[in-house]
């Protein structure tokens, strides 16, 4: 059996994991990683994309992971994302609502200011999408 390490997961809403785990895949900007116990200390950045986490219990649990940074230490794994979410509280259909209002907000925006923050949120939710479909 695969050997614990600590591994925390933290947004700036909040902290999502902090525990001790088997492995994770983390998509890097260089590609997609695992860590394992002792894995080399090193630190990357995050691109958008799902990061999995294989629990003692050998079950795998996906978040959706926006941007960030992961360090590699000797004392385990932190992932520091821009914005992460459990991929089981993501809904398709709500999600493409979100797109669409996201889509209209672009279209109506009054000012650059405005059509800016529209975008970036337009781009967000594509973010999870593209995820969602890769996964």
């Amino acid at each position: 059996m695969a050997e614990l390490f600590q591994f925390e997961l933290v947004s700036p809403e909040r902290q999502l994991l902090s525990e001790q785990v088997t492995e994770v895949v983390v998509p890097g900007a260089e590609g997609e990683f695992g860590v394992l116990k002792n894995h080399a200390p090193f630190v990357s950045t995050i691109l958008p994309g799902i990061l999995k986490v294989n629990r003692e219990t050998g079950g795998w649990d996906e978040y959706f992971v926006r941007g960030g940074f992961a360090d590699v230490a000797a004392g385990g794994l932190t992932v520091l994302a821009e914005q992460a979410v459990p991929v089981s509280e993501i809904s398709r259909e709500q999600l493409a609502q979100a797109i669409k209002d996201a889509e209209e907000d672009v279209a109506d925006a009054r000012d650059d200011d405005a059509r800016q923050k529209a975008e970036m949120t337009l781009g967000q939710l594509k973010d999870v999408v593209e995820a969602l479909d890769k996964a």
